[in-house]
């Protein structure tokens, strides 16, 4: 694996993320932000915070699959949310356990968290941008 997550000594060290990653891989995998779309781009999981943030990260699993990698593989993430407030925070983590619980991953990394006032379709509540580093 190409990606060492690391919380360093003098910062905080968080449950839910990593404050860095130190990737030792030659070849970057920059991927569009993922959202609540099936394979055919049918919406998954309308109007539910969880379901939608369960399908982004299948979603990146998948592309990193694609890419001859793995969600593991992913160093960084950047997740916007449309609305967000703390008490989304049960929510995005009931839908990140239930991806890493399909992919079979540790899905903590490095993140930052945005709130947004809207993304590129109306019904979208989460969008999941990753880089990821392969050997």
């Amino acid at each position: 694996m190409a990606v060492e997550l690391i919380n360093p000594d003098g910062l905080p060290k968080p449950e839910v993320y990593r404050q860095m990653s130190v990737a030792t891989g030659s070849r970057l995998v920059f991927l569009a932000g993922q959202v609540a779309r099936d394979a055919d781009g049918h919406p998954v999981g309308p109007g539910d915070l969880a379901a939608q943030t369960e399908q982004a990260y299948l979603n990146i699993g998948t592309a990193m699959a694609a890419a001859g990698g793995s969600f593991d593989d992913v160093a960084k993430l950047t997740v916007y949310v449309v609305d967000w407030s703390p008490e989304k925070y049960p929510l995005l983590g009931e839908g990140v356990a239930r991806a890493a619980a399909k992919l079979g991953v540790d899905p903590v990394k490095p993140i930052t968290l945005l709130s947004v006032a809207g993304l590129g379709e109306p019904d979208l509540l989460i969008e999941v941008e990753a880089v990821g580093v392969l050997p």
